[in-house]
């Protein structure tokens, strides 16, 4: 197919991708979060076990913090409601 315009065949547009896509590659590590990129490393054994903890013990509060909202709302609400009168 002949190149006219923009009209560029299949295989001058898979051309353009790739080329794009190995651009952006080679920027990895030179822009904004290059610093952060080149610090990072996976965590030790220890470090993920902690963490690990830790965010499961997050989940378990604001799950308990979640059921006890749920009480309040269906258990204690209509108690309070009912000694006030107000059902």
């Amino acid at each position: 197919m002949k190149k006219t315009g923009d009209n560029k065949s299949f295989v001058d547009k898979a051309w353009d991708l790739q080329h794009n896509i190995e651009v952006r590659q080679k920027r990895i590590g030179k822009g904004k979060y290059g610093r952060v990129l080149k610090m990072a490393r996976n965590p030790t054994n220890e470090e993920f076990a902690k963490s690990s903890k830790i965010t499961g013990a997050g989940i378990l509060l604001i799950g308990g913090i979640g059921f006890l909202v749920f009480l309040l709302a269906t258990q204690v609400a209509p108690w309070i409601a009912g000694l006030l009168g107000w059902s």
